[in-house]
């Protein structure tokens, strides 16, 4: 045994803490043997995320940036480096926003309308940018017109950063990525980056990460109808009468 795993307190029986106290109106004895049964699934796993989140933080460091990238933020030149502020973590997600699309993607601005107003807690620990190869001009004037009001966007179309941890083609459109970097005794290195796409998904699914990165979808999954198959994000709804 291990010594992290001697210190790990035991954990009681998941089929034992699923025991619920709860009742609601009008619930069947079959209902509650369901959601019990339901309820040790999900203590499962919410251990089995943590579990994965510790294998995550165990990661040993990345490769060195190979430049301190230059960017385009709302208030001029800035660098890679200068985007971790006081902090020595950055979270970086690519938003699908390049100089070709008239409008940006639905669900990745689906995505940065639900971060931005978790921007200030976020930024209690870790620095986090948003990065499109549209110019400067063209990402504040949306984010004016969503209403955003803390997300820090920035233009990567002058340097090779969408190339080297997005892996795109700029002759083939954009892609979306999170990518992490710490600093470290002065030196920029990548931690983390998701890496789950088309190639990694199941049968039947879109490609998504895990854990999903959007609340959208973690709301729609408590309910009977699922997140579903034919339904995506817009970037404008037709006004109710």
């Amino acid at each position: 045994m291990s010594q992290a795993e001697a210190s790990t307190p035991a954990l009681k029986p998941s089929a034992l803490l699923a025991q619920s106290k709860y009742r609601f109106p009008g619930e069947s004895p079959e209902y509650r043997a369901a959601r019990n049964a339901l309820l040790e699934a999900e203590i499962e796993l919410r251990r089995h995320i943590e579990r994965v989140a510790a294998q995550r933080r165990a990661l040993p460091l990345g490769g060195p940036i190979p430049e301190d990238y230059r960017f385009e933020s709302e208030h001029g030149p800035t660098t890679l480096s200068q985007m971790f502020g006081k902090h020595d973590t950055l979270v970086v997600y690519n938003w699908m926003f390049g100089p070709q699309r008239a409008r940006p993607c639905p669900m990745c601005t689906s995505l940065l309308s639900a971060w931005d107003g978790e921007t200030p807690d976020i930024e209690q620990r870790v620095a986090l940018a948003i990065v499109g190869r549209a110019p400067i001009e063209r990402l504040v004037a949306f984010k004016q017109e969503r209403g955003w009001r803390h997300l820090r966007l920035y233009s990567s179309g002058g340097n090779h950063f969408n190339r080297d941890y997005a892996h795109e083609d700029p002759e083939q459109g954009d892609n979306p990525a999170l990518n992490v970097f710490v600093r470290r005794g002065g030196e920029i290195r990548h931690f983390w980056a998701g890496e789950m796409g088309p190639e990694t998904a199941d049968p039947g699914q879109d490609p998504r990460g895990a854990p999903d990165l959007m609340p959208l979808w973690t709301v729609l999954d408590f309910t009977p109808g699922g997140r579903g198959t034919d339904w995506y994000p817009k970037l404008e709804y037709p006004v109710a009468g």
